[in-house]
């Protein structure tokens, strides 16, 4: 059995400002830690700096067994990484460098196919043999016909853009269960998975024997699988680190009760030195008159510099406080009417229609084109009117379909994108973003984009660039943009994803006080309660209307 060991680690960002402050802790082995706290604290490079890819500052990290690593960029990957490259991405070591010579040599031989090459590629054929690759090769049908329906053989060359943000992670999750490795590194393992493949990653993790330390902000995962909650809180000189040693049922009291102890020791520290230095002064002035008080005035002159060296106690972390004003707009009764909707290879025709001011939770497991049919709104539906342009930077893609489905008048969709893809912000702050504005949102005063940024708790990132923001600071100003921009309905693909508690909170009391529509995809069973209706895609194709959330349906049967 492996374990990690964070001791004293330090990490400052580009521009100079502290990021981690001293951070500390172990997972034992056979532990299961959740590492949690508001966005921008230092979460995934925590990760990075155990798994190697990045150096800490200060301090060391030490671990035994072999570690598996799940990166936050699993769920969303866009380039021509295939199946096979995906898989071979998270095994081990010899196994990944035993794949990459393969293919080196395998390409040698198709481009000059010389003696040499050929000898080339029968050894790194041998060596593929002794790593292990073709017992891996059986490891990897497993979590193929696991995650997607259909073997190896057949998925190994399939681009991992044909997959959903789900089956992406449960392919890695599955795969990291199977494999050898003792220490498994899970950055935020349960977004974009349905509920059901939730259910079985708590049940998976409950039962493995592995040390596991993963992010995770779902609170049904949190309470099932974590033993240990680990917490980073922000502060003025990096985040630190403390441990709840029970479960997430327990965290908000303990919590609470560590800030109240924090605070009433920093309040006893506060007056023993006021008093220190009173008599520290008393003294002085009494020492002038009379040198008999000499020898007392350099003791407490002594004692006041111990105490002050020692220092105060930690201080109260900063409370995060999240304020969304999402405001809308007056629209048509009837927000969205569909008629005979087909959405091309995916879901049965189905009829629908949304009134103005209704909360539609839409239900079902990944890959039945719940995405798919948010994204046919976001582009204004069938043959979009000019008032119906999305309000935000991108432009989504248009989505194959039959049947007709119209927004109504004076309905703006605003579309919270789940991979966060937003092309015209990348290289650019969030303090520029905001005083330059676009053709939808009028450009702001500095000031007043600070101000805004400081609602979101994203003030001390206005320098940042955008892609250089955590997921769940780019979900927050995403949510922010569209506050900004007049949309009259939200369009929210997996909006609590990325969002940390307080975030996802502070989302819904705003999505209380909105005055339009919204329509969200959503696997977060908690998020899911503040809804009116609840549109489920099922496994048998058919798009059905229920009055509870439903969580248990499957795969979509369909040709893989």
């Amino acid at each position: 059995m492996g374990h990690v060991d964070v001791n004293s680690v330090s990490f400052s960002l580009p521009d100079g400002r502290p990021l981690l402050g001293g951070v500390s802790v172990r997972v034992g082995e056979g532990a299961k830690v959740a590492l949690i706290g508001p966005n921008g604290t230092g979460k995934t490079t925590l990760t990075r700096i155990i798994a190697g890819d990045l150096a800490a500052h200060e301090g060391a990290v030490t671990r035994s067994g072999g570690l598996g690593v799940m990166r936050q960029f699993i769920g969303k990957v866009r380039d021509d990484t295939t199946v096979r490259d995906l898989l071979v991405s998270v095994a081990p070591e010899r196994i990944r460098s035993a794949a990459e010579e393969v293919d080196r040599t395998e390409l040698l031989m198709m481009e000059r196919d010389s003696e040499a090459d050929q000898m080339a590629y029968a050894h790194a054929l041998v060596e593929w043999g002794e790593a292990g690759g073709y017992e891996q090769e059986t490891v990897w049908d497993q979590c193929t016909v696991a995650a997607l329906g259909i073997a190896y053989e057949k998925a190994q060359w399939r681009k991992v853009t044909t997959l959903s943000g789900g089956e992406q992670k449960r392919l890695v999750l599955e795969a990291l269960l199977r494999g050898p490795e003792e220490v498994l590194l899970l950055d935020e393992p349960d977004n974009y998975l349905d509920v059901p493949t939730k259910r079985w990653l708590e049940q998976a993790l409950v039962e493995s024997p592995k040390t596991v330390l993963f992010i995770s902000h779902d609170r049904e995962l949190l309470e099932r699988v974590a033993t240990r909650i680990a917490t980073l809180e922000p502060g003025a000189a990096g985040a630190t680190l403390w441990v709840h040693p029970g479960r997430f049922s327990t965290y908000a009291a303990a919590r609470a009760d560590r800030n109240a102890r924090l605070e009433e020791l920093r309040r006893r520290w506060d007056e023993e030195h006021v008093k220190l230095k009173t008599l520290v002064q008393t003294l002085k002035v009494k020492a002038k008159y009379n040198d008999g008080m000499a020898s007392r005035y350099q003791a407490a002159q002594t004692r006041l510099a111990k105490f002050e060296q020692a220092g105060p106690p930690e201080e109260t972390p900063m409370l995060q406080k999240v304020t969304m004003r999402l405001s809308g707009g007056r629209t048509a009764k009837r927000a969205i009417v569909a008629t005979g909707l087909e959405l091309t290879g995916l879901m049965k025709p189905f009829d629908l229609e949304v009134w103005y001011g209704e909360r539609v939770a839409i239900l079902g497991s990944n890959g039945s084109g719940k995405s798919h049919f948010l994204r046919l709104l976001a582009c204004g539906g069938t043959d979009p009117e000019r008032e119906h342009q999305p309000v935000g930077d991108v432009q989504p893609v248009h989505v194959e379909h039959s049947g007709v489905v119209r927004l109504g008048s004076r309905v703006r969709p605003g579309w919270f994108a789940q991979t966060h893809e937003h092309p015209s912000l990348v290289g650019r702050t969030l303090l520029e973003i905001l005083h330059r504005g676009d053709e939808h949102r009028a450009g702001k005063p500095r000031e007043e984009a600070a101000r805004a940024l400081d609602r979101y708790e994203l003030a001390r990132s206005g320098e940042q660039r955008f892609e250089s923001l955590s997921g769940g600071q780019q979900a927050r100003f995403q949510i922010l943009l569209l506050e900004l921009s007049g949309a009259t309905m939200l369009l929210l693909d997996e909006p609590t994803d990325n969002l940390d508690l307080q975030s996802a909170e502070a989302l819904e009391e705003g999505l209380d006080r909105f005055e339009g529509t919204v329509v969200a995809v959503t696997h977060d069973r908690w998020f899911a309660r503040g809804f009116d209706r609840f549109l489920v895609f099922g496994a048998d194709g058919r798009v059905y209307e229920s009055t509870e959330p439903v969580w248990d349906e499957g795969r979509v049967v369909r040709p893989r």
